[in-house]
């Protein structure tokens, strides 16, 4: 049976334009759009009818970079793939992108198969995956094509954690060649991890064991570095290349300088990079791990960088790298040696409201906003036009979203199952009110509705920006 829904009298925000248009709504898909006194709109009827009048309608967040479940220091990200959809549902993102492990010794397949079990079934809005090769060799590097037609068009390097996750130089080449040939898209974490380990032995040599000396050993010139080898390794492999969570400005110039060379280079930044700042990681006592991720929060100065790649386009994209561990129990694992402290924050459920705030502060448009947090991200990873913006045959996935309302971030009402919130006690203005994923209310006027297994898993086609 046919089901309908309307949205009526609100402002209509996407990357391309603004425009007050009533939005009709039939079988989970956006049939039509017209403006508000336009007979056409007048004649819609519906089994269900939203008010939105004094408010924006913009499309579903799409978060390409989360990490439920993820095991990190032998412990595990606090967020299951079903608390944590829920907070995504919470703060208007409506697809998640997260990130599959291939464990060392074992098959891409395998991973992916394993992320699958943990997702499937239990997420509140809809999911896809990158894929983490831990280990590459013939072997893996034979099954990227098939990892492709199953919809797993990218795969992430990490020029960090030796011992961990990490790859060399060469095998982050055959990689990126591979890629070249398959039409895959590399997303690399950019730190020196060989020299960032001699630093962290040195410091703790010296007793400096403080969260703080986390974001000291991991040197800003050490992400420049990283970024600038893996951007020149992608031009020799003929390949494009995706850089994961850029937080120091001396990074994002090697990447201003790839663009202005024409390469076909993007970036990422999150959240914690254009509000937190290492003033956060010197927190009195041990307060500060909870601000431990990496690449580390920077000195405030790097900020204004930041929003100004944003602005020009050096950077196309703001994820939150969402990788929470309950302070209690979990960073704590890192008291007297910040080097085990578990690394990553929530932010899935904080990221389009601190976004809009940047709107108020002026430092993005409306329409910026909605492009480095919905429309960018989906045609980064091959989810455009079906996400990320609101047209005939997109998916219905949509948030209205009240502009003038004024509200607090708080542990105390947030929604993610992590005991702290990175923003505690920051005053945003703007918040999602009703949030639909395919038709379906999931959020309705700040109750929630949805439920775990709703979401699907979204395959993916390649990078758009290389078509």
């Amino acid at each position: 049976m046919s089901t309908r829904t309307l949205i009526r009298g609100g402002l209509v925000v996407t990357a391309a334009e603004e425009v007050h248009a009533d939005v009709l709504i039939e079988d989970g898909r956006i049939a039509a759009l017209a403006g508000h006194t336009t007979a056409t709109a007048r004649s819609w009827t519906a089994d269900r009818v939203i008010d939105a009048t004094r408010k924006y309608v913009i499309p579903g967040g799409v978060d390409a970079h989360t990490h439920m479940e993820l095991p990190f220091g032998g412990t595990a990200a606090s967020d299951t793939f079903e608390t944590g959809t829920r907070a995504a549902a919470w703060g208007g993102t409506t697809t998640i992108v997260d990130f599959a492990v291939q464990s060392r010794g074992e098959a891409l397949r395998a991973g992916l198969d394993a992320w699958h079990a943990k997702a499937d079934g239990n997420c509140a809005v809809d999911y896809a995956f990158h894929l983490i090769m831990s280990d590459v060799n013939a072997a893996t590097l034979r099954e990227m094509p098939r990892l492709i037609e199953l919809g797993v068009t990218s795969f992430k390097l990490f020029m960090a954690y030796p011992g961990v996750f990490y790859s060399d130089d060469g095998q982050i080449l055959r990689a990126m060649q591979r890629a070249g040939e398959t039409g895959g898209l590399i997303m690399v974490h950019a730190e020196n991890g060989v020299a960032i380990d001699v630093l962290v032995a040195q410091a703790l040599a010296r007793g400096e064991t403080a969260p703080r000396h986390h974001g000291e050993v991991r040197r800003a010139l050490l992400e420049a570095e990283a970024t600038h080898r893996a951007i020149r390794l992608a031009q020799v492999a003929g390949a494009p290349l995706y850089v994961v969570h850029v937080s120091a400005a001396e990074a994002l110039a090697e990447l201003t300088a790839a663009r202005d060379q024409g390469l076909p280079v993007f970036g990422e930044t999150c959240p914690q990079y254009l509000f937190l700042s290492t003033d956060d990681l010197a927190a009195p006592g041990f307060e500060g791990a909870k601000y431990v991720c990496s690449t580390p929060l920077r000195p405030k100065e790097h900020q204004a960088a930041l929003w100004r790649g944003l602005r020009t386009d050096d950077l196309q994209v703001v994820s939150t790298d969402h990788c929470p561990f309950c302070f209690a129990g979990q960073k704590e694992l890192g008291r007297g040696d910040f080097s085990k402290i578990p690394n990553g924050l929530p932010g899935v459920e904080n990221r389009m409201d601190l976004l809009h705030q940047a709107v108020v502060d002026g430092h993005l448009s409306r329409r910026r906003w909605i492009e480095i947090a919905c429309a960018a991200p989906a045609r980064m990873f091959g989810l455009y036009p079906q996400k990320g913006t609101i047209a005939p045959g997109a998916d219905a996935d949509l948030v209205v979203y009240d502009p003038h309302a004024v509200h607090t971030l708080s542990v105390t009402t947030h929604h993610m199952n992590v005991d702290y919130s990175a923003y505690e006690g920051r005053t945003v203005t703007g918040r999602v009110e009703t949030v639909l994923s395919r038709g379906t209310v999931v959020v309705d006027r700040g109750t929630y509705t949805g439920r775990a297994g709703h979401g699907t898993f979204v395959p993916r086609t390649t990078c758009q920006y290389l078509d």
